[in-house]
């Protein structure tokens, strides 16, 4: 018998190690060693999740408010498995789809229809599916005779069509949404927003992290507030709406 689709957290801390936003080029260093130094400037590691605990269950639509650094993408990206926790507890049971980080994954020197493959193998495809499936992404994507020429030759439209084609090839129990897919022209758009929806209705669980108040009204019935990396609400979307708004002084 197949387990339902979970998230579970438990106590989840996530640090952002110091060294990752220092300077360690070879010019800072021999800057570093010939001048002397008046004072020192110290970065500290960045708490960037505090104490989180969630669980969300199969058949949830759960949306994520928070102004920009506030911990929501840093949340999403957990559950996806790109962040490992500093402490505490993280379950999640299902096969996971995120829809961000679209430029991951691409090699520059490939072609496009080459990077299908890489990034297909990236997101846990088959050499056989994404075969079966690379005649749909190349349609889908609308490229035309760009397919064939490597991906540095591309516009950033080009390169999130293409990604995004190949991303949404097949969904996921667990579907991971970062703000509204910016992917060119009015057509794809629409493409775009109906490839999504039809996504959001296969599975089991929908995470969207947003700024639309329309959007999470629509499709979410469930709200998490996140304030510094701490979530300040749990509950009905309408009262995380009232939250959000009232702990940055919009209302």
């Amino acid at each position: 018998m197949m387990k339902q689709p979970k998230i579970s957290l438990q106590g989840v801390n996530l640090y952002y190690a110091s060294v990752a936003f220092q300077d360690r080029s070879l010019k800072s260093l021999m800057t570093k060693c010939f001048k002397k130094r008046k004072y020192t400037n110290t970065i500290n590691d960045i708490h960037a999740l505090k104490n989180i605990n969630a669980e969300i269950k199969g058949g949830e639509r759960v949306g994520l408010l928070g102004p920009n650094g506030a911990g929501k993408s840093t949340f999403l990206r957990t559950i996806a498995g790109l962040y490992p926790i500093s402490s505490g507890r993280l379950q999640v049971e299902g096969e996971v789809r995120s829809l961000f980080d679209l430029s991951l994954g691409f090699e520059p020197d490939a072609t496009g229809r080459e990077n299908i493959l890489y990034r297909g193998l990236l997101l846990g495809l088959s050499p056989c599916f994404i075969r079966d499936k690379e005649a749909e992404i190349i349609k889908f994507a609308n490229l035309g005779e760009f397919i064939n020429y490597p991906i540095k030759t591309y516009s950033a439209g080009m390169q999130v069509r293409l990604a995004f084609a190949i991303s949404t090839t097949v969904g996921g129990d667990i579907l991971l949404l970062d703000e509204v897919i910016g992917a060119g022209d009015a057509n794809f758009m629409s493409k775009a927003k109906q490839r999504i929806s039809r996504l959001i209705e296969q599975a089991d669980i929908l995470v969207l992290a947003s700024h639309d108040f329309g959007a999470l009204s629509s499709l979410c019935q469930r709200g998490l507030v996140f304030h510094h990396g701490e979530i300040v609400f749990d509950g009905q979307i309408s009262g995380a709406i009232h939250t959000y708004k009232k702990v940055n002084g919009l209302e």
